[in-house]
């Protein structure tokens, strides 16, 4: 299937590392020209080295919880390429609590910086020029909303969904689609140093949790990130589609 993406412009941010980097390797494999942002370059680097020609990749290092990032960032990508066609809001983390430390503001507003207002802020700055070109594409990576306990990253999970729908509504007979994916569990730094350390662990976890029998791959995610990426995609906006293997009970 050609999904036609050969020459669109895509911003990853959280580039450096797992999905996101996955994401940036299969749109640039699908011939977009792409710019990478997170804050470690080397990692960024490496992966520009990795990427096709074609892709004329573009090394953003910047931290997005910064509320002055958003116009730089703007302005490096319309700079470089003079459009965004594709904006993938990648970048975000968990942040679990332990149940003594549920009122330590700061790990609340830290949340909801990176979660929510970083990706709402990068949106808003490319959304004129996406509407000018009458084409866009936004793509959220958020997370669970089948809580198992206080997580202050889980209320910014919501109020992306929430948003992201609402923007849908206003932008989208400007050819702009605006959907949000919550990974299960996907292998990832997150995931492998954080919450399962050890093989045993993540097997013995997808045994219990998870249908399809195992932890998945940041491929499995990224295949879907890309269709949505795509102009064939135009008729899907304002949804909430989750990557789990079938993890998540919920039936809606």
């Amino acid at each position: 299937m050609d999904l036609q993406l050969t020459g669109r412009v895509a911003l990853i941010t959280g580039a450096s590392a797992g999905i996101g980097r996955s994401i940036a390797r299969m749109l640039a494999g699908e011939g977009c020209r792409v710019a990478l942002l997170a804050r470690r370059r080397h990692l960024l680097e490496s992966l520009a080295a990795e990427l096709p020609a074609s892709a004329e990749p573009l090394v953003v290092v910047e931290d997005i919880t910064d509320p002055s990032a958003a116009p730089r960032i703007r302005d490096a990508v319309l700079g470089c390429f003079g459009r965004l066609d594709i904006l993938v809001n990648n970048a975000g983390g968990s942040r679990p609590q332990p149940p003594g430390e549920l009122g330590d503001e700061a790990v609340w507003q830290e949340a909801m910086e990176l979660n929510f207002h970083a990706a709402r802020r990068l949106t808003h700055a490319f959304i004129p020029a996406m509407q000018a070109a009458g084409f866009g594409r936004v793509i959220n990576l958020t997370g669970q909303d089948e809580p198992h306990n206080v997580n202050p990253a889980n209320a910014p999970n919501g109020a992306t969904h929430i948003w992201a729908k609402a923007l849908s509504r206003q932008v989208g007979r400007d050819g702009i689609t605006v959907n949000s994916i919550p990974p299960g569990r996907i292998r990832s730094e997150q995931i492998d140093l954080r919450v399962m350390p050890t093989e045993e662990s993540r097997r013995a976890w997808a045994e219990k949790e998870v249908p399809a029998g195992y932890i998945g791959q940041p491929e499995d995610l990224a295949v879907l990130a890309v269709f949505l990426a795509s102009p064939l995609a135009r008729y899907i906006t304002g949804q909430v589609i989750h990557v789990d293997g079938g993890t998540r009970r919920y039936s809606h």
